[in-house]
């Protein structure tokens, strides 16, 4: 005998309408339950990516931000290093010499407090050798009240030592100026240790 060939019959799903209706609700539930997993997965991809792409441009933005403050940092340093011998020569040759031009204005502004509600007490005005011929042209001869300018040679140049009465004062340009060479060291001192620091 000879073999029977059997056929896969493509019309049994359409034997009666009912069935035919349940299979195609059935592949339209399907279809929508398909549509909304890959939705759902390309929603999720999508809110990934966008996690990974905010990731990655926060770590620039912070990489960005870290160089662009080590320039400034070492920008700041560098034209503090060229400004320093600037400074330091102006604060060791042009101040003093400035300030020897000052040291009279400042005596007569030291004096003025002193004088008012003076009596006839006389003000001395003690001066070291080397000031004497800046206050002697900066005091007149005959200034209204009793004054006396003596020479004193254990005043340091700059250094004038004011008394009326019981009241003293005195004005150390000496003095000022050591403390301006000290406030500029400290400041480059300073930016050095913040350097140091990061």
């Amino acid at each position: 005998m000879g073999r029977v060939l059997v056929l896969e019959d493509f019309g049994a799903g359409i034997v009666s309408d009912g069935a035919v209706v349940a299979s195609a609700s059935v592949q339209e539930e399907q279809k929508l339950a398909a549509f909304e997993q890959g939705y759902k997965a390309g929603w999720d991809d999508a809110n990934k990516a966008h996690t990974e792409e905010s990731s990655a441009l926060s770590a620039d933005l912070e990489a960005n931000l870290r160089d662009l403050s080590f320039t400034f940092h070492e920008a700041k340093s560098h034209v503090l290093k060229g400004v320093e011998p600037l400074l330091r020569e102006l604060v060791a040759s042009v101040l003093p010499e400035s300030a020897k031009v000052a040291l009279p204005a400042m005596v007569g502004e030291a004096l003025q407090p002193l004088l008012e509600g003076a009596a006839a007490a006389p003000v001395l005005v003690m001066c070291a050798p080397q000031t004497r011929p800046l206050l002697d042209g900066f005091i007149p001869s005959d200034p209204g009240f009793p004054l006396e300018l003596r020479d004193d040679p254990t005043l340091a140049d700059g250094q004038v030592f004011l008394r009326f009465g019981e009241r003293e004062k005195i004005v150390d340009l000496a003095s000022a100026i050591n403390d301006v060479e000290t406030m500029v060291g400290d400041f480059f001192k300073l930016n050095e240790r913040k350097k140091a620091n990061g």
